[in-house]
């Protein structure tokens, strides 16, 4: 005689409401930082201290931002001046090697492949002297366009392989009708297959510009002059030595945070759907 409860399907262990509240708290744990953030940059410097930091600020003091804007608005220029062209620069060249690796193989190609990847493992500290001694050949240490070039390099890794997976989950089939009527490779990559990478370009556009925005070590390194140097290590200079205006740092932090938080919100959308492209190709 068969059970009665053969067949019956077990009722769910973690149901719609506990996964509701793990996700309102996952979130409330990420959002806690962003609060006190915000509330100590909003308040008088008396009261931005640990005593007060999870109270509201009465009345809202603006004085932290002005001061902070004052002391790291030129830096903040400094930082758009060196992110953009290396993120448009790295992702184009990203697009042409991933090209060349996904849809053009050559002998080794696979060999010269994984050589480009292991740049990706390569500790920043490693070539910090060899880096710099190239830069003072060349005439680019201490300016914002070696920095630039230090960054474009170091994404070049990274962006062709996103660009290779992306380019080799489209149809061959495309290559080839580019290839009957007659368009060279050239244009068969420029007018067929950068029209079909928008979601790659994001994609590489969201990591290289978080990660050169946030970089610390090689601003420091190769730009030494305080009024030339990235918003990060400005950001890092802010503090005083003996003592810390809590609500100028968070109201500078919080100006160092808002371009990549504009372009999560704005792009992030598109961030999985251009990781995603492709995969069940």
């Amino acid at each position: 005689m068969k059970h009665a409860t053969v067949g019956r399907r077990r009722p769910p262990i973690l149901g719609p409401v506990t996964g509701l509240t793990a996700l309102v708290l996952l979130a409330a744990l990420f959002v806690l930082p962003v609060y006190v953030m915000l509330t100590a940059g909003l308040k008088s410097a008396a009261q931005a201290d640990a005593a007060h930091m999870w109270e509201l600020p009465a009345p809202i003091d603006f004085a932290g931002l002005t001061t902070a804007w004052e002391a790291l608005g030129p830096n903040f220029g400094n930082s758009l001046l060196v992110v953009l062209p290396a993120t448009v620069i790295s992702s184009v060249l990203g697009a042409l090697a991933g090209y060349i690796f996904g849809k053009l193989p050559f002998r080794f190609s696979n060999l010269l492949f994984g050589l480009m990847l292991m740049g990706m493992f390569i500790p920043y500290q490693v070539i910090l002297v060899p880096m710099v001694r190239f830069l003072v050949s060349v005439n680019l240490y201490g300016s914002l366009t070696g920095l630039t070039l230090v960054h474009v390099v170091y994404g070049i890794p990274i962006t062709t392989l996103i660009f290779r997976n992306y380019f080799a989950g489209l149809p061959h089939e495309l290559v080839e009708a580019g290839q009957i009527d007659g368009a060279s490779h050239w244009s068969i990559f420029r007018r067929v297959m950068l029209p079909l990478a928008l979601p790659a370009f994001v994609v590489c556009g969201i990591f290289q510009f978080t990660n050169i925005w946030n970089d610390f070590l090689f601003g420091i390194t190769v730009v030494p002059n305080p009024t030339e140097q990235p918003i990060t290590v400005a950001l890092n200079n802010l503090s005083g030595n003996f003592s810390v205006q809590w609500n100028t740092v968070m109201a500078g932090a919080l100006l160092a945070a808002i371009p990549t938080a504009v372009v999560y919100v704005v792009l992030g959308k598109f961030f999985v759907r251009g990781l995603t492209a492709g995969a069940v190709k």
